[in-house]
């Protein structure tokens, strides 16, 4: 294997991608709810158990978590593909995402926004810190509550002979985990 500098015009994130896709709740000024696509996530720490999301500054989302601190990090399968790619093609600024879709919501028990009735899990969150890196505000949420469809879940994580999770590449093309694979064990000399 050879590797050589990445060719100028290639995005150098897409070198970390497929990502995760959750989908951010929030509420926003005006009252209302929005959904946002997001696949800039990642877990930061355990105690306290944490989660960053990065959002554009000029996003709609990002004014309601300036409004409202509070949110649920929603995880779709990927049967919601179509929804999600929808979700992230317009703004809450124009548009009631929620009513548009006919989107199904459960109340929260930690946090005034609700959960995604119809996700794979949830996490109710609450803004812990933030940081302005770019043009993207990076959100370190703290998790207060984790909910998930224990039919699909396993101590170790998914169950993907069971059900899929979005993974983003690049505009509309997405991935599902294919293959399951695990590694040796460690060998004692």
């Amino acid at each position: 294997m050879v590797l050589r500098p990445l060719p100028q015009g290639y995005r150098y994130y897409y070198v970390l991608h497929p990502r995760p896709t959750i989908v951010l709740l929030t509420r926003c000024p005006n009252g209302r709810l929005n959904m946002m696509p997001a696949s800039w996530n990642t877990p930061v720490s355990e105690e306290p158990p944490t989660v960053a999301i990065a959002v554009d500054r000029d996003s709609y989302t990002y004014e309601c978590l300036e409004y409202h601190p509070e949110s649920t990090i929603n995880v779709p399968s990927s049967d919601m593909l179509d929804l999600v790619y929808r979700l992230g093609t317009v703004s809450g600024r124009d548009v009631d995402k929620i009513r548009e879709h006919n989107i199904q919501l459960e109340e929260s028990y930690r946090v005034s926004v609700p959960r995604w009735r119809d996700a794979l899990a949830s996490l109710e969150a609450r803004v812990y810190d933030s940081i302005d890196v770019g043009e993207v505000k990076l959100y370190v949420f703290e998790i207060l509550g984790v909910y998930v469809d224990l039919v699909f879940y396993t101590r170790w994580g998914w169950d993907f002979r069971k059900t899929n999770i979005l993974l983003h590449g690049a505009g509309r093309n997405f991935y599902i985990v294919g293959k399951w694979i695990r590694a040796g064990k460690k060998q004692v000399e």
